[in-house]
Formats: C-alpha cells, structure tokens, sequence
C-alpha cells in the first residue's frame, strides 16, 4: 500500500504520528527477531538460500498486487501476509521477520516511494510477521501442522492473525491518509477483502500441501498464486467497475431537480464520491458563477475566476450535451496529489458532465419560465404605472383577511379620490398626471404601516385596507394620516401643483364579504365630497344604495310592469311674480312592500337592469298626461323630465319622444329635458344627433346641476341647451359664501350673453328669492314655493293660487305699478319677462 503527496505541508500530522508510531514498534520487533537469529544464525548454504527465498517470496508478494485509487491515494491488496505465513511453515519465525523487512525494504527502493510511504510498509508488514511469529509461538509444538485438519485450522489461525492485524494496522492509516472516516473504511469493500483473505488462504494451504509432496512442485505455485491474482484483480474491477455505475446512476438521479442550486450542490456531493475527488468545482459561463466544495457541501459560491489554494492535479472537462453543441461550462475534479483517471472514470467524467450540463440547462430553463410566471403573476396582481396592488389584488386579500385566516383584530378600508384631478390631465397632459399619480402612490405608501396594504383602483382613485386595528376609531385616525401626506404641493417638472383628496372610510361588515367593504368605503367617500368634507365615516343611516337595492333590482320587472313608478312634480316659479312657468317630474316608486322609494335608491338599478326604456316611457308619459291635463284645466305649464344619459345612447330614443308627444296632444316646445352633467366628452360624439334631433323637433333641453362638473363650459359649447339650472349647494350658501354668490353670478352673466333661461335650484327662503332676483335670476325651485307632489295636487295648487291670483304659489316681491330702484346687475339684464313686470322702466 502506498500514498505520494506532492509537498510534505499536506501530510495530516496524526499520520505522521501514526506511521511513528508504527515505526517505533515495528523496530522493536526487527531488533528481538535479529538478537534471536543471532542464536540460530546460517550454517549452511541451505539455510542462506532459505533466506534469499523467504526476501524473494515477500517482494513478490508485495509486487503482486490489485490496486484501489481513494481520492488522490491510491491502495494496494498485496500477497504479502500469504507469503509470511509461508515462511513461518518453511523457516525460523526470526528469519521470516528479518527477511519481510528487508523484503518490503527492497521493493520501496524499486518503486521510489517516499519515506513516510517506505517507513509504513516496511514497519506495517514487519508488525504482520510479528504477529503471526506470536500466534505461532503460542501454538508451540503444534507448529508446524503434520496433519490435514492441523494445516487447516492451524495454518488457519496463523493466517487468521496475519490478516486482521494488516486491517488493523492498514485502515485507520488509509482513513487519515484520504481524509475519510474510519469506521467507513473498515465497511468499505469487506467483502471483496473477506473473499481476498479466503483465496490467499487457499493459495496458501495448498502451497504447504504441494510441499509437503514433492518439494519440485514449488515450481507451479507461482503459476497458480499468477492465475489466482489475476482472477482476484479481475473480480475487484468488475466488482469497482459495477459500483461505479450504480454510483453514476445515482449521481444523475440527484441531478434530476429544477432548482438550480439544488443542482450545482448536489453535482458537487455526488461528484467528490463517484470519482473519489478531494474537492469539485463547477464553473457555469452564464452568469460568470463558480461553486466549489466536497462530499460535505458547498464551501465557495461567488464570481468565476476566484483562486483556490487546493495544489495537486486537477482534471476538468467541459459541461457540453451529448451531441456537443452547447457548452456551458466545465467540471473540474481536484485531487491533492498527482492522479491518472482510468479510461472507465474518463469515460464516466464526461457521462456525468453531460447529465450535469442538461440538468444545468433545464434548471435554468424552469427558473426562467418561473420568472416570466412571477413576473406575469406580480402584473396581474399590481398597478403598472405606480406598482401598487390593483383591484384583484386588493378584493383577494381583503377576502382572504376577512374569511378568518387572518382575522386579528379590525379590519377597515379607506377609499381615496383625489378631487379635481381631471383638471390636471386636461391642463398638464396625461403624462404629468401619470406623475401626480406615482407621487400620491410613493405618499401613500409611505404613510401606510407595514401591515397595510396600498392599492390603486383605477384612474384617480386610490384605497388603503387597513389590518388589524385595535378598535374601529383608529381607522379614521388612520385616515387622517393617509391623507395629510397628500397636503403638502407635488413637484412637478418645476411647478408646485396641490391636489386635493376625499376620504371614505368602512369597518368590515358582519356580510357582504370585501364587495360589501368596498360598496361602503365608495359610500362614504361620495359623502364625503358631497358634504364638502375630507375624509367621511360610513354610516347605514345615510346609504342610499344599501344591500337592500340588491333585492329591490329583482322587484324592478314587476314594478314597470304593474306601474308602481309615479311621478311627482315640483313647481318652477317666476322668482318676481310667484307665478308657475313650469313643472319638472320626479319620479318615485310606491313599492307594495317598502312604500315610497327614493329614486337614489333605484335609478342606478333600472339602468344596469335594461328596464331603461320601458322606464322612461312610463315616467314621460305621466309627465305629459299631467301637463295634457292642466292644459285643459286652463293651466299651459311645461313639464320637465330628467334624462338618464344611457337614453341618449339610443337612437330610438327621440322617435319614442315625439311619439308621445303627438299621443297626448302636446306642442314639443312644452317639453323640457334636462341633462346631467355626468355626460362626458366621448358620449357627446355619439349623443349630438339625438339631442340635435330633438330641439330640432322643438323640444326645449336644460342643463341640469350647472357649475357641479368639471366639464361645465366644455359640456356647453357642445350641447344646444335652451336652460340652465344653478345647483342647489350654490343657493344654500350664496348667502355666506363669497365663491358661491360669484359662480351664481357668472352663471347668470353666461346665460344672458347666451340667451339661454337660468332657474335656480333649492330656493327655501325669501332672502334667497330676493337676492337672486335683483343678481338677475328670472326662476326658481325649491321647497320655499312647493315641494314635490302629485300633479292632482300641484292643479289644486294652481286653481287656489296664492292672493287670489290663480297659477301663483307665491306674492309678487313689488305691488303692480310700484317704481322700483334696480341694482346694477338687475338693470343689466336682458331677460326680465316685461310681460311679467309691466311697470318696470326700461
């Protein structure tokens, strides 16, 4: 057995102290031998020529031999035992251990070996000889066998002896010297030494036996131990040669992962066994990646081109397919001493490369299509342009909070509309709104805490689902901080631009799940804007479009088709005279179940049900059978019906109109419709032929809550309107607010260089009467003159008048013939209805 290291620093020096050891003992045994051979020394030529023999017999033994590479140390399985124990039938025990020494001694100085490779073997086989000369001498005059069964068990004994203490003495040098385990060296290949020890012992046994007959047939058992040998080193190869494949085999099932450090780390385990390797190194050109360890796991993982202080041989091979068209690396084996692969391991390096190289390849690939999932999965789940959660986003995760898994604590959500923000985009470009938008995101996020979670909607509207509250009041302390971040001006490209935000705010509902949530943030919100407030608290007293509307859209087929829709009717007046000029339809429905229901609570039910038209037909008709009817009571009043923008999409809409028109009798221009604002510039384009249709046709149109929208101006140059309507929220405040009172009077101004008549909504009280009167608002609605009733009613009304003055709901504000003193704004009005006012100087 031998091991060459190519510097002396590498030696582990518990080796060094073994083989001293070992030394030191085996010296002592040579030392008793020679002073006991001293006593029987040569006395003949036969016995020198015993002694050549015996020194010839164990250096054969020692050449002879089957070899076993462990990582840069390679092992031999000699004969040596078997022809000690030869000896020790054929001459003195003292000769045998003199003429072992210097036999192994001989074959050193053959082969070079090095001085700690000599000392060993000279000193292992020396303590081999001595053990077996001390088993002998226990047997006595036993020794040596006279007959058949003695030669067995004796020759047995001695053998017996021989080989366990070369195990003994062998392995936990090979275990240091290859840096594996001892107690794995003694399970490694025991059975291919169990069955080496019984062949030799057999090669032994009948070695005696042919002796014993006849002396000339020493000449065949070199012959025989040749054949024996050659058989044995046959058996070991194919018994090494099938283990390595079973090893590849394994070694590529491990291969068989799609995570790639998965791949490298178990290539690099499996490699330093299957070849025996002190160390393995993988470079990958990918990534310039290099990971180098042993059979204990990665040690280096980090840029290629890194030194590694490991001397010694190193074999590599390039990581390539099997029809070497793609090459993505190499494998490289290190060995700490100098180390020639057999044409087997080659071949088996470069099968195992190749295994490697596809479960590279193939790692890569599942890493990359695991990326583009991720990548498409963030996408799906997140806003691109502020990189916030979107909608799904936020409906999977509120549902998830609050189906229990996470349920800890309060869960709220506050929804954010930023107010205005349209003006931006329309002033700026949409790509300076874009900014607005990912610096109201960077702000939210920033204010969120880590358990929340930031979300974008869509457009301008934002939310933030607030987990595990201690109590439902912080959520709008919560909110509060929320939007403060939003105060301060955004920057943008050198300008300071400040936007507002509205806020509302819901606790998880007890149902409804995230939808409910949501619906009631969205409420709250939309109070919030109404009330003129920041931020808004939902509350169920103020819903009007609660999960009972849920059940209402069910009753909506029957309800147009038992006619529960009825029409009220609230009176404009003539803000001078108190007289009825026209009347504008409200609708209702008498429920048989609920009662009377406000049409906020149903409006956006009938639209998304498709009932729209049969709707509209029935609210216009009983709009125009009540203005047919007061017509033949003596009172000609319009009637004024509100027009969802949905009907203006319909190209039928207009021919219904005037059908019914012509139905009841009715001159077109009786008819008002009025449009809302929520009209946007893309509907316009498709609605201009139905609105150009109708006035054509006579049908008087009115602009419904004026000065509420963005889009006011926008929305009249395009509509040929007859009639603007100032929004109740400016006449409730004209009187203490100075924004109020200057977007009446602008109004007023634009209607009068227009020509077009303005009716003021929400007139409760007399100061408001007058002051709108003298700003030059010629109508008015509001509960100071009637509130909404039936149109039975609303013709009593007219019959009873107000100071015997049939058609009035309210007194003139001067007598007939009085002279009165117009303000500035009056005098330059330029519709004062002087058939009205008779007595007013031009």
């Amino acid at each position: 057995m031998s091991r060459t290291t190519r510097r002396q620093r590498d030696t582990d020096p518990r080796l060094l102290t073994l083989v001293g050891v070992l030394v030191v003992l085996a010296t002592a045994v040579a030392v008793t031998a020679a002073l006991a051979a001293v006593r029987k020394a040569p006395d003949s030529a036969g016995d020198v020529s015993t002694i050549v023999a015996l020194i010839l017999m164990i250096a054969s033994g020692a050449v002879v031999k089957a070899r076993l590479r462990i990582r840069s140390t390679t092992f031999s399985f000699a004969w040596v035992e078997t022809a000690i124990v030869l000896g020790l039938a054929l001459a003195p025990p003292p000769w045998v251990i003199l003429s072992t020494g210097i036999g192994i001694a001989c074959v050193s100085l053959l082969n070079r070996l090095t001085a700690i490779k000599a000392a060993f073997g000279i000193a292992k086989h020396t303590l081999v000889a001595g053990g077996a000369t001390a088993v002998v001498m226990l047997l006595g005059e036993r020794w040596p066998p006279e007959g058949l069964w003695d030669l067995f068990i004796l020759l047995g004994a001695v053998y017996l002896a021989a080989a366990v203490l070369d195990d003994l003495l062998a392995i936990p040098v090979i275990a240091l010297a290859s840096g594996t385990r001892v107690a794995r060296q003694f399970r490694n290949h025991w059975d291919l030494r169990l069955a080496g020890f019984a062949v030799r012992f057999v090669v032994a046994a009948f070695t005696l036996i042919i002796l014993r007959a006849d002396q000339r047939l020493l000449l065949a058992v070199p012959f025989l131990v040749l054949s024996l040998h050659l058989a044995y080193s046959a058996h070991i190869r194919s018994r090494t040669e099938q283990q390595a494949w079973q090893r590849l085999a394994r070694a590529t099932d491990a291969l068989n992962v799609v995570d790639l450090d998965k791949v490298l780390t178990n290539a690099v385990t499996q490699a330093t066994e299957l070849f025996s390797a002190d160390e393995v190194e993988i470079e990958l050109r990918d990534g310039g990646r290099t990971v180098r360890g042993d059979a204990g796991g990665i040690a280096f993982d980090g840029p290629a081109g890194t030194p590694t202080d490991v001397d010694g041989t190193i074999v590599a091979t390039p990581l390539e397919g099997h029809d070497r068209s793609v090459d993505i690396g190499a494998l490289r084996l290190r060995f700490r001493g100098p180390v020639q692969l057999s044409e087997r391991e080659q071949y088996t390096l470069r099968t195992f490369a190749s295994a490697l190289c596809t479960a590279v390849r193939n790692a890569q690939a599942y890493a990359e299509l695991a990326r583009v999932a991720d990548e498409h999965a963030y996408a799906a789940a997140h806003d691109a342009l502020t990189g916030l959660a979107n909608r799904r986003h936020l409906l999977d995760k509120g549902t998830e909070q609050l189906s229990g898994r996470h349920a800890d604590g309060v869960t709220a959500l506050v929804l954010i509309d930023l107010n205005h923000f349209k003006e931006v985009n329309d002033t700026l470009g949409h790509a300076a709104g874009d900014q607005v938008l990912v610096q109201v995101a960077e702000r939210l996020r920033g204010a969120a805490q880590a358990t929340d979670l930031v979300a974008r909607l869509g457009g301008d509207e934002f939310a933030v689902l607030l987990r595990g509250l201690p109590a439902p009041a912080v959520a709008a302390h919560r909110a509060e901080t929320l939007l403060a971040a939003l105060h301060e001006p955004f920057e943008l490209d050198g300008m300071r631009i400040s936007v507002e935000a509205s806020g509302g705010i819901s606790v998880a509902p007890a149902s409804g799940g995230m939808a409910e949530l949501l619906r009631r943030a969205d409420v709250a919100m939309y109070q919030a804007k109404r009330a003129g407030q920041r931020i808004s608290t939902y509350a169920p007293a103020r819903d009007t479009a609660d999960l009972g509307r849920l059940t209402l859209g069910g009753d909506l087929p029957r309800a147009v088709a038992d006619h529960e829709f009825v029409v009220n009717f609230q009176p404009i007046v003539d803000l001078g005279t108190g007289e009825v000029t026209s009347a504008e339809a409200l609708a209702r429905w008498h429920h048989p179940t609920h009662g009377m229901i406000d049409p906020l609570r149903f409006l956006e039910a009938v639209e998304r049900s498709g009932l729209l038209p049969a709707f509209a037909e029935a609210i216009l008709d009983q709009a125009l059978i009540a203005a047919a009817g007061w017509r033949d009571a003596g009172f000609d009043v319009p009637v004024a019906v509100n027009v969802s923008p949905r009907s203006l999409l319909d190209a039928r809409f207009p021919g219904s109109v005037l059908a019914h028109l012509r139905a009841h009798d009715l001159p077109p221009d009786r008819l008002v419709l009025e449009l809302t604002e929520t009209l946007t510039l893309s509907q316009l384009d498709v609605v201009d032929r139905v609105l150009s249709r109708l006035r054509d046709e006579g049908v008087r149109l009115a602009l419904d809550d004026f000065g509420t929208g963005y889009s006011s101006l926008s929305l009249l140059s395009r509509i040929p309107v007859h009639e603007l309507k100032i929004d109740r929220s400016f006449v409730t405040t004209m009187e203490s607010s100075a924004e109020a009172a200057a977007v009446i009077r602008s109004t007023l101004d634009l209607g009068r260089s227009l020509d077009l008549d303005v009716v003021a909504e929400g007139v409760e009280s007399e100061p408001q009467r007058r002051a709108l009167w003298e700003l030059g608002c010629t109508a008015g609605q509001g509960h100071l003159f009637a509130r909404p009733m039936p149109a039975g009613t609303l013709l009593a009304a007219l019959q009873r008048g107000s100071g015997g003055r049939p058609g009035a709901l309210a007194p003139p504000l001067h007598d007939a013939g009085a002279v009165i003193r117009l303000t500035q704004n009056r005098r330059q009005g330029g519709r004062s209805r002087p058939d009205r006012l008779p007595h007013l100087p031009a």
